[in-house]
Formats: structure tokens, sequence, C-alpha cells
């Protein structure tokens, strides 16, 4: 084990940014962008390798509203938390401003830095469109095992999510609103245009967006993605994984896998692929994910390794 020392520097009001191995390898940006319909939320990018290799992509023109990576709800009690466009059965996506929310930053609860382990816990509140206050949030980052030996660190990210709506609020998807085997929304990553055509992988080997779409966590509990990037020679490899928890009895709805490699590059951990959920007033849930960030083209053998020896 090589460990990489870490640093966090605050530029308060904008962003947090942490170091290792001589490159940022994390921002966390809550200073909230200005354009309503993208859904100002705080999220983090870019995101790099140790090796200084980008991993996240920032408001592609497909998509402007997709920003690294960033805690989304696309169907929330017919508001979207995720920005742009919403789909509606029977009329596709539509531009509709009214049903855009925002998540607004409250607070810094916790930024600390040691030598191997960067905390951040923050408090927002989930806003509609009109102006009122949905649900509170308390989000938890943990930026840690940056091992220039394994070319690898991690990032842990946690919701705890509370409805203070005063009436229940039902979670869904596009395709929980009748648009097949597109079930996006939670945690979401968008990578870089390079990533393009990338390599899906799971436990059992080499996979592709048509396999992968919509498999149950509960079935696959991680995926991995590999790209080769444009501008040098190189590949990197992203690992996403739920937590145990994830998948038993304390979740609040089974999550499912949204992925793609092509026409663009994105993973989202959804936990309402399918159905829709509800939470009551006054009731929460929480998830916990990690998304591992390698330099070099990682096969499942890999991959499995690595996580059997940083487990949760």
């Amino acid at each position: 084990m090589t460990v990489a020392p870490l640093t966090v520097t605050h530029a308060h009001g904008d962003r947090i940014t942490v170091t290792a191995a001589g490159t940022d390898i994390l921002a966390y940006v809550y200073r909230p962008d200005p354009d309503a319909y993208e859904s100002p939320k705080p999220y983090a990018h870019p995101l790099r390798t140790l090796a200084g290799n980008l991993v996240t992509g920032y408001r592609p023109n497909d998509h402007r509203w997709h920003k690294g990576v960033q805690m989304t709800a696309s169907h929330l009690s017919e508001q979207n938390f995720w920005g742009g466009n919403s789909y509606i059965h029977g009329q596709g996506y539509q531009r509709i401003p009214e049903r855009v929310g925002s998540m607004r930053h409250d607070g810094f609860d916790t930024v600390t830095a040691t030598q191997d382990r960067a905390d951040i816990t923050e408090n927002l509140t989930w806003v509609n469109h009109a102006g009122q206050d949905w649900a509170r949030e308390t989000r938890t980052l943990a930026v840690h095992s940056a091992d220039t030996g394994e070319g690898a660190w991690t990032l842990e990210w946690s919701i705890d999510l509370t409805n203070v709506r005063g009436e229940p609020l039902r979670f869904g998807s596009p395709t929980t609103a009748g648009r097949t085997m597109a079930g996006y929304t939670g945690l979401q990553w968008r990578g870089p245009r390079d990533f393009t055509g990338g390599q899906v992988i799971t436990p059992t080997g080499p996979s592709t967006d048509a396999d992968t779409m919509g498999t149950p966590a509960a079935d696959v509990p991680w995926i991995g993605f590999t790209a080769q990037h444009d501008d040098h020679d190189g590949h990197s490899t992203l690992i996403f994984d739920h937590a145990p928890e994830n998948s038993g009895e304390a979740a609040i709805h089974p999550s499912h896998w949204f992925v793609r490699s092509t026409p663009i590059p994105t993973v989202a951990f959804s936990w309402a692929f399918f159905d829709e959920f509800e939470l009551a007033d006054g009731e929460s849930f929480r998830y916990r994910y990690r998304v591992v960030v390698a330099d070099g083209a990682w096969d499942t053998d890999r991959i499995a390794g690595y996580l059997k020896h940083h487990p949760w």
C-alpha cells in the first residue's frame, strides 16, 4: 500500500477541493449554477484519477443539466429534481419549467481531513419550483483509500432524506411514467465525452448496456465502466458499488441500475426504476454508495479483488 496523503481546500461559498498525489481529484461545488431549468444543486466535478485523468462531464451539449456526480430525482410528486425536460406519458419529453425544482445548500456540519481521509457532512433542502420546502437532506461524502500503488481512490456518498412537505412524496422515474427502460433517478454519474462507447463490466464479466439496464442491485451489487481517453494514451475505470443495506430489509425500495455507454456515458443508482414508492410526511429513507476512481483498464477479476480487500 502506498497511501497518497490528502489535503482539503475550502473556498467558502463555492467549493471544497480534495487533492492527492499532486492532483485535485475531486471538487464538490455547492454554489448553485444560475440556470433554474437545470435544477440547481450541489455536485461533484471534476473528478480525476490519481494520474490526473478526467472522469466526469459537465454541462454536455446533449444534456446541460448533467453535472459530474449529483443526487437527483427525475420524478418526485410531479416535480423534476433531475433538471431539463420532463417526461409526460403520451407526450414524450416536454419543456415544463414549472416542474423543475432545486436543492438548496443550507450549510456544513463537518468538513474535516486527516492524512488518509476527508469527510463532508452537508445539510440541504429540496425546494419545489414554487419555493416550498419539500424535503430535508443530510448528505455525507468521504474521500479515502487514495493509493498510488493501486492507482485508485474512493468516494463514498450517502443520503438521509426526510419528508417535510406535509403530505406524502411519491418517487418515480420516466419508466414509472410510461417510458420503457428509462428508469433514471437517484445518484447519477455523467462521464466525459471520450467515455462514450466504454466497456461495461459486471461481477460475471464484460457486459452491455442492454444486459445491465434495469438489473437489480440485489443481483448485481456493482458495475464497472472503463474507457480510453482521447487526448493521451491510457484508460480509466470507475466502479459503482451499492452498500449492502441498500438491498436489505432496511431499504425503503429495491434499487436497480441505469447504465448507458451509448449514446452518452452515464450510470445511475436508481431507487425507483420500475415502480414508484411513497415517503410519508415526517418519514425518512437512507441509501449509501461508493464510486472507486482508478487509472487503467480494470477487468472483472481486478475489480472483484479490489472490492474484496476494501470491504464496506
